[in-house]
């Protein structure tokens, strides 16, 4: 089972990939319990790749270092995913590396259980997740756990984060367990072959004809 971890801290070490690393040390033992060996987990830190994510809009394509982490993410059986709080919502870089993700493989996330967090400077921007974070992920089909978790400034060794950080990462692991099934083999749905819409239109005349209105005469 894997578990992938998409940081979008910009500094190093961040409060962003702290938070990230505290969410995947639950998730990964809590999804394979009762198995001693947790899931694998992989993180992705997008300031890594953040060059290669601005020319995937200029090129058309993604660099390779970048296509291993679309593939990561598209194989993974759950994801949790973590960005800082600029001007009130998620970072650019964040968002720009799920925009390219969603243009090269628009099916990635289907079906998929994703953990949202994010990391402020005050509390005041704790509804980032709902009114940012929760709708990107609904759109682009992932199951969002019910939890998410907001970690401000003054919430780092404060009491209430550690609690609301194993309740998030506890629901994520029920989420991914439930789809691997006891063989550990997911169970996601299988996005079904894209149609060709115009293949099912229906002639004009043939819709005339079925109102009971005669069809244009045929010229001269």
């Amino acid at each position: 089972m894997k578990l992938v971890v998409v940081s979008a801290g910009l500094s190093a070490p961040s409060s962003t990939r702290l938070l990230a690393d505290r969410l995947a040390a639950v998730a990964a033992p809590a999804a394979t319990a009762p198995e001693p060996a947790p899931a694998d987990v992989r993180v992705i830190e997008l300031r890594d790749l953040a060059v290669a994510i601005a020319h995937t809009f200029t090129n058309g394509f993604p660099a390779p270092a970048l296509a291993d982490a679309f593939a990561e993410v598209a194989a993974a059986d759950g994801l949790i995913v973590v960005t800082p709080v600029f001007s009130a919502s998620y970072s650019g870089l964040f968002k720009s590396f799920f925009d390219a993700l969603s243009v090269t493989d628009e099916d990635a996330l289907t079906g998929k259980p994703v953990l949202i967090a994010a990391t402020g400077g005050t509390a005041r921007h704790s509804l980032v997740l709902e009114h940012a974070l929760r709708p990107l992920f609904a759109y682009l089909k992932a199951v969002v756990v019910p939890t998410g978790v907001y970690a401000a400034s003054e919430d780092w060794g404060a009491e209430g984060l550690d609690a609301r950080v194993e309740r998030a990462a506890t629901e994520l692991a029920a989420l991914m367990a439930g789809l691997a099934g006891p063989s550990g083999g997911s169970k996601r749905r299988t996005p079904s072959p894209k149609r060709d819409s115009f293949e099912e239109v229906t002639p004009f005349a043939e819709r005339l004809a079925s109102l009971g209105v005669p069809g244009p005469s045929p010229a001269p």
